[in-house]
């Protein structure tokens, strides 16, 4: 009766907690949408040529329909389209015209097509059909955001084991200084929203639904490919489990191959769309007229488009010039460093191992480690109303006997098992090892200041962010100094982006 009674007020308060990030995703979506009107409305564009929008080569004469009824709407939905949002807006509308445009994966292109000829058509005699696009991209993308937030948040509680820390996460992570990216027609919230959501499968055991969720996140920006990593580190622990723990040579044959077969679902819609832009581009034409990576032994257009468009390569963006790019970039690399570097230093056995030496306890705390069989003796998936639960009863306990002043050494054994646990626990690992890569590509090989929204989507970066702000070894200066950064670049990035001024 005692757990029972219990367990009642932390459900409520579990759920209360879900429902606050719920809001805090919808009013922070609010707020970067009005801060981006006030910036439009009291500052004039840099670049005036969002409302172009010249005919499709497929229809080069289109019968010019009627007027739009109220034009003046239409247009100001349509001075929103800036940067990249022309790319994927004009992808909606009219495919993949020129070789530039197939950067630009094809996840949000296809929600804007589908959503503008479906819920939104009956508005294309309202505004226009440019502006109901630009309305179907802008209602994509918010409403993945505050998907993705929730999912941040589940996920964050099964990893963490402390909801407190997992909702001050979620906070962070609903102000992220990538901010007006999530709010305009870019692939950073749907990136988020597959990604979050196929890591929250993924640890609560549903690895098909996972599969999905991940290579969705293949086909909304190129670096959803690497999260097949995680599937690379589940299957290499669940073979090392099958052929020296069980010693099942044919079980791990088969988890091998699961394993593979998973990485290539997940590398599937990338490869296609590679495929499909080889097709449109090299098919059938004579060599001479050929491009040159066409000819190339393995024609991929995305690495092209990259170093042959924009300059990307490995220390290509080293220049005098691009000092100022760099410190833009240097908050959200220094952040990414810090939380790598302390994590490798507070767990190197775990590091070093690639997270063999975990504790049993540890290993059991994710689906990530867990053995087929321990997988299939749980009840159904994993969920995170129980593991917070469980964790708050732990927290309970342990203020109440450090309240009763119970000897040090307990108190001292407490700190130590929890030092294992939330940030630097073992299963933290895998994230750690996909942060330190994608910060090691946005800083060498990327347009630097890409890194900003390129790492945005990275949870290690709100756990340490949120493990720093709570933990009581550190000044709270540093807590202040986060949000202060958050909220400058969400004010900043309205204020230039929305504005067609360059930011990241």
């Amino acid at each position: 009766m005692t757990t029972e009674t219990t367990a009642k007020p932390l459900v409520k308060r579990h759920d209360r907690r879900r429902i606050l990030v719920l809001k805090s995703a919808i009013f922070s979506r609010f707020l970067l949408l009005s801060l981006t009107i006030l910036w439009r409305v009291l500052l004039s564009p840099y670049d005036t040529s969002a409302p172009l929008n010249p005919a499709c080569l497929a229809d080069p004469y289109p019968h010019p329909g009627p007027s739009p009824f109220f034009p003046s709407l239409g247009s100001a939905i349509e001075k929103g389209i800036v940067w990249d949002s022309v790319y994927f807006v004009r992808s909606a509308q009219c495919g993949y015209e020129y070789e530039q445009s197939y950067a630009f994966l094809p996840l949000l292109p296809a929600c804007i097509f589908i959503l503008s000829r479906t819920v939104f058509a009956p508005l294309v005699p309202v505004i226009g059909l440019r502006a109901v696009l630009g309305l179907s991209g802008y209602v994509v993308s918010n409403g993945a955001f505050v998907l993705a937030a929730v999912y941040f948040y589940r996920l964050s509680v099964i990893i963490l084991k402390d909801p407190d820390v997992a909702l001050q996460a979620s906070i962070l992570f609903c102000f992220n200084p990538a901010s007006i990216f999530y709010s305009s027609i870019y692939s950073e919230s749907l990136y988020a929203l597959c990604s979050v959501g196929g890591l929250y499968h993924l640890i609560s055991g549903a690895n098909t639904m996972a599969v999905i969720w991940l290579a969705l996140s293949g086909c909304a920006r190129s670096n959803g490919v690497l999260n097949a990593g995680y599937f690379c580190f589940q299957t290499m622990h669940h073979a090392y489990d099958a052929i020296f723990l069980k010693k099942r040579k044919f079980l791990a044959l088969w988890i091998l191959i699961t394993g593979a077969l998973q990485c290539i679902c997940i590398f599937a819609l990338f490869i296609t769309f590679q495929a499909y832009g080889y097709y449109n581009i090299c098919h059938g034409r004579s060599p001479d007229e050929l491009n040159h990576w066409c000819k190339a032994r393995i024609p991929l257009l995305y690495n092209y488009i990259q170093s042959h468009y924009w300059g990307v390569g490995f220390l290509r963006y080293f220049q005098v010039k691009q000092l100022p790019n760099f410190l833009l970039a240097s908050p959200i690399l220094s952040l990414a460093v810090c939380s790598i570097v302390y994590y490798v230093k507070s767990r190197p056995k775990v590091v070093l191992s690639l997270g063999f030496q975990a504790t049993i306890d540890e290993k059991s705390s994710s689906a990530l480690f867990f053995p087929p069989e321990a997988v299939q003796r749980t009840k159904g998936p994993l969920s995170d109303k129980p593991s917070s639960i469980r964790q708050e009863n732990h927290n309970l306990r342990k203020r109440k006997r450090m309240g009763q002043g119970n000897d040090l050494a307990e108190h001292r054994a407490d700190h130590e098992l929890s030092g294992k646990s939330g940030f630097l626990s073992a299963c933290v690992l895998p994230f750690i090892v996909h942060l330190g890569i994608m910060a090691a590509t946005a800083f060498f090989v990327m347009h630097v200041q890409v890194a900003t929204r390129f790492l945005s989507a990275s949870p290690p970066l709100y756990w340490f962010a949120s493990y720093v702000m709570v933990s009581p070894n550190t000044s709270k200066k540093w807590g202040y100094m986060i949000w202060a950064y958050s909220a400058a670049y969400i004010l900043l990035g309205g204020l230039l982006f929305s504005n067609f001024y360059p930011f990241t």
